[in-house]
């Protein structure tokens, strides 16, 4: 087989039935561009042997070759394999593992011994059946154009079934852009209260990732400019686990904390040990 042949194979997406299995957990996703590593930080939602599905906080393109790290629950090392982009819808991506050792097999099966199972999105049923045949008849086949009732219940079942798979599809979306939105992660952090305030040009300097705001084409009518000032809680494990805004319009504020939930830093430590801090960044704004 042509090396062109091959590129083409690996590039079409899986079609093998797998179950998934919903899992919400910290992950990084790796990419190799011009020789540059660059990890972009996301969240996992669903999983199974054959890949992953994720929120990431930034763009990949289908095809491209990644690393990915998944801590999953109640295990002591994290998930390390290496993984192909195969499906993507804005920053929802899919991922299929490639060459996952037989050691993280074992870890995603100890993990989904209790997980409630659900098929992937998007699979077609193994195999389809005609209603308006019977497979016993012996007889010669009635009218190809004569409606039955057999026919008229089975398309009505169809449908039916048809409605509740959109529902509850639309149901999962909808429930998990509002925890992405929420932009809090469901950990110890959570609830940890600040052990430290830490001066702005100190925490810039822990900054690994940084998402810059969008000014918002609502406010651009009225011209709307400024610095926004942003009391921030960093966790332990250096994401933003809280923020408040200090001032301008909410408009304004509410689009700086949408791309400041997004930041990653370093760890603070104090003696070595990484702690909860409190401090302030600020946004500007121009038209």
């Amino acid at each position: 087989m042509s090396a062109e042949a091959q590129t083409w194979e690996q590039e079409l997406p899986s079609r093998r039935r797998r179950l998934r299995y919903r899992l919400q957990s910290p992950m990084d996703v790796t990419v190799l561009r011009s020789g540059i590593p660059d990890t972009l930080p996301g969240r996992s939602v669903n999983l199974s042997e054959g890949g992953v599905g994720a929120w990431l906080a930034g763009e990949l393109l289908p095809g491209e070759a990644v690393g990915v790290q998944i801590q999953l629950p109640a295990a002591v090392a994290p998930l390390r394999t290496r993984a192909v982009v195969r499906h993507h819808d804005k920053l929802r991506y899919g991922m299929e593992f490639v060459g996952l050792s037989n050691e993280s097999q074992a870890a995603i099966r100890n993990w989904v011994g209790n997980a409630k199972a659900e098929f992937e999105a998007g699979m077609e049923p193994k195999d389809t059946i005609d209603p308006g045949k019977d497979a016993h008849a012996t007889g010669p086949s009635p009218p190809a154009r004569v409606p039955t009732v057999r026919r008229l219940r089975g398309w009505i079942l169809v449908l039916l079934a048809v409605a509740i798979l959109i529902s509850i599809f639309w149901w999962h979306w909808n429930r998990e852009w509002k925890d992405l939105e929420s932009g809090l992660p469901k950990n110890s952090n959570t609830m940890a209260k600040p052990e430290a305030r830490v001066p702005s040009e100190v925490m810039q300097k822990l900054v690994v990732h940084r998402v810059d705001p969008e000014y918002p084409a609502a406010a651009r009518s009225q011209s709307l400019r400024g610095v926004i000032l942003l009391d921030v809680v960093v966790g332990r494990d250096g994401s933003v686990i809280d923020m408040r805004a200090q001032n301008g319009p909410e408009i304004l504020a509410r689009a700086a904390m949408d791309a400041l939930r997004w930041w990653r830093f370093e760890p603070y430590r104090i003696d070595g040990k990484a702690v909860v801090v409190e401090t302030t960044v600020a946004m500007e704004f121009n038209p």
